[in-house]
């Protein structure tokens, strides 16, 4: 990724343009997360997942060894019933022809990356894609590695490559972009009210508030 592509309007995300790759969300991968709370890891990657869908971003979805590391959290595989995880053995996705041929038939380059673990199933395919020309985002907080020192080292290797670290609610932002964009609103509320922590908690004091002075003749 140039300089130039790394500032300017364009440097951000736009759903048209995005492809989200989300890679072993599985039980196997959450026993040795060490890196973050598991269950945030769980919260936030079900948000990413479900704010793609809003926004009608292709998602591909990934396991490896499906048989011994257990299948995809039911958070993330409810918002996307229809889809069969792509189920590998090779250790970098960007090896199985099948995750490339997906990601690539969706026709576009700015790819987003979130998985367990950092420094592993996220680094490899994240350098590699890079390599081959698409632009590269990895959503750090919907990621985690087997201690805080395996997932730092991989962001950084990975900032080094030009690949842009970002977390999911920074993605949800740069894809509604305007508050005006009035079709996906609804989805991104219930959304921010589900997974976005005080967020949500302060968005349903504000519909109480606004719910008494509807009430109140106001």
């Amino acid at each position: 990724m140039s300089a130039r592509e790394k500032t300017g309007l364009q440097a951000l995300l736009t759903p048209e343009e995005s492809v989200l790759l989300l890679i072993d969300h599985q039980p196997f991968q959450f026993a040795n997360l060490n890196s973050h709370e598991p269950s945030m890891i769980v919260n936030n990657v079900t948000g990413l997942a479900k704010t793609a869908k809003v926004f009608d971003v292709p998602t591909i979805l990934t396991t490896v060894l499906e048989d011994r590391g257990g299948y995809l959290i039911r958070g993330v595989q409810e918002v996307f019933p229809e889809q069969k995880p792509i189920d590998r053995t090779f250790i970098n996705t960007w090896e199985d022809e099948r995750v490339v041929d997906a990601v690539t038939a969706t026709g576009r380059k700015k790819l987003i990356i979130a998985g367990l673990w950092t420094e592993i199933c996220v680094a490899m395919p994240a350098l590699q894609a890079a390599g081959e020309g698409f632009e590269v985002f990895v959503v750090t907080d919907a990621s985690g590695g087997v201690s805080a020192e395996a997932h730092d080292m991989a962001v950084r290797r990975m900032v080094q490559a030009g690949i842009v670290p970002i977390t999911w609610l920074a993605v949800m932002g740069e894809w509604q972009r305007d508050w005006a964009r009035e079709e996906t609103v609804p989805g991104l509320t219930e959304i921010q009210a589900q997974h976005g922590g005080a967020t949500g908690v302060a968005f349903a004091w504000e519909t109480q508030l606004l719910a008494g002075r509807t009430g109140s003749g106001a």
